[in-house]
């Protein structure tokens, strides 16, 4: 499947003809091939784990315009996966790290940066344009955005995922294929699904799941060959298995079968999750794992619940904390002591968060949230 907008072919030059004498004499490519690589726009949503081996190697194959969404600076914990940044660059913007990385890679691309999350109130506008959106990001309630983007613009997702040793890959919102919501119809529990800094992922995963995406760009943007439209890569790590499984258009999916949802939505309230990319309630009070070190020497009266999953908290907790996983913390209320400061504790922050809104819904004067979680424990 080619692209469906129409740019100007542009030449090759002489650098660019040595620079990808390989795909000259590859059939399917040649040099026509490559002009319409060099003409083709590809916006990266995400410039992380999946994001930076589809960067890398798009810049490295001459697509000549990558736009890269994504607004968060490197931290260390991201270099063991996200391969567009490296240690010198740990504080630096994301985008800006991208940027320097891929012009070192190929200086004939021109990298667009949009400076920002990509939310239901811009995404039409930065997505517009562009020939494929490639999803890298890590999150329901942005895969559901992306996907209803594509669709009502009638732009190809290339889509991926990675969760501790299992990745999948696909291509949505083709013209005749399904669309992510055929796959997922409702998104799953909030509660149930951890995102990476939570469950943890094998670091080279994303690598080959983003590998594929690239693939699956390149062939959509050259028009050769059989795509992962209509289809659903399964990727095993652990046993080193690759599977697909046939996917088709439900008619009754309100994004590309009855094409009833005509407008973008609030995708945190549809995926009941908080805000992912700000604080979504300002009441949630967070300590710094600094605070919370004067907090315990004070000896004031003080409470810590770690609401991750007994695998998680084999690897350690902080002294003292009670062990209450999110999903029971409900039922486990009546135990909990009213009265004295709580701290809530998980792998990120994110379910804390979660927690915490709990506890002060129920009535709880004093709750907090560790910000960072146990990730930036030991920086404190």
């Amino acid at each position: 499947m080619a692209s469906d907008h129409d740019h100007e072919v542009p030449a090759l030059s002489a650098s660019e003809r040595d620079r990808y004498r390989r795909h000259l004499i590859l059939p399917g490519v040649g040099p026509e091939g490559q002009q319409r690589l060099k003409a083709a726009r590809v916006l990266i949503v995400g410039a992380g784990g999946l994001g930076s081996p589809v960067a890398l190697y798009l810049a490295a194959a001459g697509v000549g315009t990558l736009g890269l969404v994504d607004h968060d600076v490197v931290d260390l914990t991201n270099l063991q996966r996200q391969l567009l940044h490296g240690t010198r660059d740990v504080g630096r913007s994301k985008l800006e790290s991208a940027r320097d990385r891929l012009h070192e890679v190929n200086p004939h691309v021109q990298v667009v940066p949009h400076d920002r999350w990509l939310t239901s109130a811009n995404a039409l506008e930065i997505m517009r344009g562009y020939d494929v959106v490639v999803d890298g990001t890590d999150n329901f309630a942005t895969r559901y955005l992306v996907n209803d983007a594509c669709v009502l613009l009638g732009i190809p997702n290339v889509h991926g995922s990675v969760f501790r040793f299992d990745g999948q890959a696909s291509v949505f919102a083709t013209p005749d294929g399904p669309c992510y919501r055929c796959l997922h119809p409702e998104p799953p529990p909030p509660d149930m699904v951890p995102n990476c800094a939570e469950g943890g992922v094998l670091g080279v995963l994303p690598g080959l799941v983003g590998t594929v995406q690239a693939t699956e760009t390149l062939k959509l943007l050259l028009g050769v060959g059989d795509t992962l439209a209509g289809r659903l890569l399964m990727i095993d790590a652990f046993g080193m298995e690759f599977r697909t499984v046939r996917l088709t258009r439900d008619p009754s999916c309100p994004a590309c079968g009855t094409r009833t949802l005509t407008h973008l939505i609030d995708y945190d309230q549809f995926c009941g999750t908080p805000g992912l990319h700000a604080k979504a309630d300002a009441r949630v009070d967070e300590v710094t794992p600094a605070t919370l070190r004067v907090w315990l020497a004070s000896g004031e009266p003080l409470q810590l619940i770690d609401v991750r999953e007994p695998t998680e908290t084999v690897a350690g907790i902080i002294e003292g904390a009670r062990c209450l996983p999110l999903g029971t913390l409900a039922e486990a209320l009546h135990t909990v002591p009213r009265e004295v400061r709580t701290v809530l504790v998980c792998q990120s922050g994110v379910r804390s968060a979660r927690a915490a809104r709990q506890l002060m819904a129920a009535g709880f004067p004093a709750v907090h949230s560790l910000a960072g979680g146990m990730l930036r424990w030991p920086e404190g």
